[in-house]
């Protein structure tokens, strides 16, 4: 049977420690979902610089080919269309964004809910990326991906909250992270808050 190919934008939410030849990555694609693809480790080039690799929360245009009917991908070739290179210099920003990008690797998406999700993808990565809140921006994330994943959230779980945190929740929602000033304790207990609820109302995969 012939092998498959397939040509795809995605994001990269993991990153295995790469071995001799070989790195393996969890990207999404907005047109397939979650894939796990294999790329292979370039070799300097005598008198240059070898490309660099995949890295995570790059967001690139693929070029993928299986011989195992999509199980595993192999990269073909690489475009790079966007690296967050800010994520890395804060750690804040790289335990935060560590966590909502394995989120979305462990849960299936459904089709209809690829493209909002590939859209909440990039804007969090973006705002992780420039934030000097990630801890906001990991919250609006997550609400935002429970929202598109079709959960009445804002219906069912935010009028069980005190009118002071519900208060505090639409500002943090709507108002620009930059400029928030709401303490980074109480956006931990909403957070913890509202990771409690998923997991209790949903079918949300935290470990």
């Amino acid at each position: 049977m012939p092998g498959l190919t397939l040509h795809t934008d995605a994001f990269v939410l993991l990153k295995q420690p790469p071995g001799d030849k070989f790195q393996t990555c969890t990207v999404f694609s907005e047109e397939h979902g979650t894939l796990l693809v294999m790329q292979r480790l370039p070799k300097a080039k005598p008198g240059g610089n070898a490309p660099a690799p995949l890295d995570l929360f790059d967001e690139a245009t693929l070029i993928l080919e299986s011989s195992n009917q999509g199980r595993t991908w192999f990269v073909k070739e690489c475009r790079l269309l966007n690296r967050a290179v800010g994520i890395g210099r804060s750690y804040a920003a790289l335990v935060h964004a560590s966590a909502f990008s394995a989120l979305l690797a462990r849960n299936h998406v459904s089709e209809e809910s690829r493209g909002p999700v590939a859209a909440l993808l990039r804007s969090a990565f973006a705002a992780f990326n420039t934030a000097d809140r990630p801890d906001i921006a990991h919250f609006k994330a997550l609400y935002c991906f429970a929202r598109d994943e079709g959960y009445p959230i804002k219906q069912h779980w935010l009028p069980t909250l005190p009118a002071a945190d519900r208060r505090m929740v639409t500002e943090l929602l709507n108002q620009p992270i930059a400029g928030q000033t709401t303490a980074a304790a109480s956006v931990l207990r909403l957070h913890n808050r509202l990771v409690e609820y998923l997991r209790g109302h949903t079918e949300i995969l935290f470990d």
